[in-house]
């Protein structure tokens, strides 16, 4: 008989606080908030943050009388940190699973589906996973395990919420199971969403349980296949696989707020020229190319006392590509299009879609003499482009919108880059 299956959840918790705490020990037991672009928003949260009431997205100027009053030490967002903490601890986790699918940057599935030894229990197996984790990173997670990814997610939650479960939490027993459910909310579920929660609460559907006792096919009448799934996955039948590498983005955006507010079209569009950069290197990096581009602009919805404008444009390219230079001149000519003089805008932004693999044939136009994607010489003038971005990360900015930078976000409580950057290592003395 074969063994059952077994989903675990890894999930570093308050990942981005973790990650500044493990260079920043003097922060373990203060509160910590990390904030979004420009420092606008709460994008991250200690424990002590979470126990004030403050919530997840809220504009800073809001919660600034906490923040004095408790002492709230802030960080401006540091992705290039983030990311590099998020690449050892996912490196390390594949040293526990054959097959391992990284859901994002604080998250991994593993399939522990008899991997552990047989002298040893899944839970004491999760708990090597943390101590593993936290002796060769400092980040703590969270192990929560089940037959399926939506029971290890399950899991993984009240493994967070309650500390008698040592962190790790095993769903495979449907009788520790049904005690769960019983007492979780039905919007703690992956997948169900606010609009969705309400619908069922309508429906007297306030558990999981009360979910899970359903009938697939009368819940997918009701909603969708989707939460179909969803319950036959709380009953243990497993409907979501691993995947082992990760699809390729169907979208690509690339937006960020301004610093201050812009007016002129060749502010707008050394800005903009930026985000097209940085969408291309990331279409590149999956090996696509992008047949469609989308450019939106718009001023700030919270200052209700200055003229509001936005817009969008989108062009259907005649041929797909992932050619920086295609991507810029097509996008400045649709914020040619679509700006308007005598507004303050706050925000612009760039998307590419109808992306497909850069290897995959497509139909041709009998009257299109163009060629399509990216000719070889550019090919490697792009591989070039994107290895200077890489190695000089200031060189994007400078080489597609100008030296004139005061638009960018602020960071002005960015930490080092402990990890990447030989200048800003941590000095012992």
């Amino acid at each position: 008989m074969s063994e059952q299956a077994r989903i675990g959840l890894v999930d570093c918790n308050n990942f981005y606080v973790s990650c500044e705490r493990v260079f920043r020990p003097d922060l373990n037991d203060k509160p910590v908030m990390v904030l979004s672009n420009n420092d606008g928003c709460v994008v991250a949260r200690s424990q002590q943050v979470k126990d004030l009431g403050i919530k997840m997205g809220v504009p800073l100027f809001q919660v600034q009388h906490l923040v004095n009053q408790h002492q709230i030490q802030l960080f401006s967002s540091n992705y290039t940190l983030y990311a590099d903490m998020s690449a050892r601890v996912m490196s390390l986790l594949e040293e526990f699973t054959p097959r391992m699918e990284v859901y994002s940057i604080d998250e991994a599935f593993l399939d522990l589906t008899g991997v552990y030894p047989c002298y040893q229990d899944p839970i004491a197996y999760g708990q090597r996973i943390r101590k593993a984790i936290a002796r060769q990173t400092g980040i703590p997670v969270c192990v929560g395990m089940g037959p399926t990814k939506t029971l290890a997610k399950l899991a993984n939650f009240a493994a967070k919420k309650w500390k008698q479960t040592g962190g790790v939490l095993d769903l495979t027993d449907p009788v520790r199971r049904q005690k769960l459910m019983k007492i979780v909310p039905v919007d703690e579920v992956w997948g169900i969403g606010r609009q969705t929660t309400k619908r069922l609460n309508q429906l007297g559907i306030q558990t999981v349980w009360d979910l899970a006792i359903q009938s697939p096919k009368t819940i997918q009448a009701q909603f969708n296949v989707v939460v179909a799934r969803t319950v036959m996955e709380l009953n243990g039948t497993a409907c979501l696989d691993l995947e082992d590498v990760a699809a390729d983005k169907q979208q690509i955006v690339c937006s960020r707020s301004f610093s201050r507010k812009l007016t002129e079209l060749e502010e707008l569009s050394r800005a903009l020229s930026a985000y097209c950069t940085r969408a291309a290197e990331k279409l590149r990096r999956q090996q696509s190319v992008t047949g469609c581009v989308s450019v939106f602009i718009r001023t700030n919805p919270f200052a209700v006392q200055d003229p509001q404008y936005q817009r969008s444009a989108t062009v259907k390219l005649d041929a797909a590509t992932q050619d920086t230079r295609t991507i810029i001149r097509v996008a400045l000519s649709s914020l040619k299009a679509i700006y308007k003089p005598g507004f303050s805008y706050q925000k612009c932004g760039v998307q590419l879609s109808a992306i497909r693999p850069a290897a995959s044939p497509s139909q041709f136009d009998l009257f299109d003499l163009s060629c399509e994607g990216t000719p070889p010489d550019n090919v490697i003038l792009m591989q070039t482009l994107d290895t200077i971005n890489r190695r000089f990360p200031k060189a994007v900015t400078i080489a597609s919108s100008g030296f004139d930078n005061s638009w960018k976000p602020k960071a002005e409580r960015i930490s080092q880059r402990y990890t990447t950057d030989w200048r800003e290592l941590v000095i012992v003395r």
